[in-house]
């Protein structure tokens, strides 16, 4: 198994080196510290396998793994990440990745989701099927409801959403900062959702 290691933390990426290079069937082909050095390094090395951080400079995991499954799309994706959320999940998971696994997972279940990766399954921390399953259950019109709990500046937020613009571009526009503008508390996948929320609220909610 050809494995590329993607993390802007230095000691991350040695800390799984060090564990994975024990491994008789495991070779280490490359590290890189942000999406534009991995979907470099993947390119030369052609990997089976990448561990994917989410939260890098330059390009981010996301990004990184859509743009991998395009050019190359037998590389497997496995996300390697703290961040537990729906805004993180499923747009990773949309964007091609076979795997997401958070960073306090025990090296035996890691290695096993490579493998079973590899083999052409999905792998999902236990966590995340859970919360994944009561998202795709929920009732829309129990998401539409809240609408009514929203501030005035988080209406605009999803107005802007909805228009198209990019997170810097609202940011800018409404005079906040980028990581303000998410989708979290609306319990909304991605922008696709967000212009459908947008669109079936009542006019005078809007």
């Amino acid at each position: 198994m050809r494995v590329v290691i993607a993390d802007d933390h230095h000691i991350v990426r040695k800390g799984l080196m060090f564990f994975l290079q024990t491994q008789p069937d495991i070779d280490i082909v490359g590290e890189a510290s942000n999406g534009e050095e991995a979907l470099e390094v993947v390119r030369q090395t052609q990997s089976d396998i990448v561990l994917m951080d989410l939260s890098m400079p330059v390009m981010n995991g996301i990004d990184a793994t859509k743009q991998m499954t395009i050019e190359m799309p037998g590389t497997r994706i496995v996300i390697l990440t703290s961040y537990a959320d729906k805004d993180y999940v499923i747009p990773a998971i949309q964007a091609g990745a076979k795997a997401y696994q958070l960073k306090d997972v025990a090296p035996e279940k890691l290695l096993k989701t490579m493998i079973e990766v590899q083999n052409g399954t999905y792998q999902l921390d236990g966590h995340i099927t859970t919360f994944l399953v009561q998202h795709l259950t929920e009732p829309k019109e129990q998401k539409w409801a809240m609408m009514n709990e929203l501030t005035n500046r988080e209406r605009d937020v999803l107005f802007e959403i909805a228009q198209g613009k990019s997170n810097k571009e609202i940011a800018s526009s409404l005079f906040i900062s980028e990581k303000t503008v998410n989708l979290s508390k609306l319990e909304l996948a991605d922008r696709t959702q967000a212009v459908e929320y947008q669109k079936n609220q009542p006019k005078e909610l809007l």
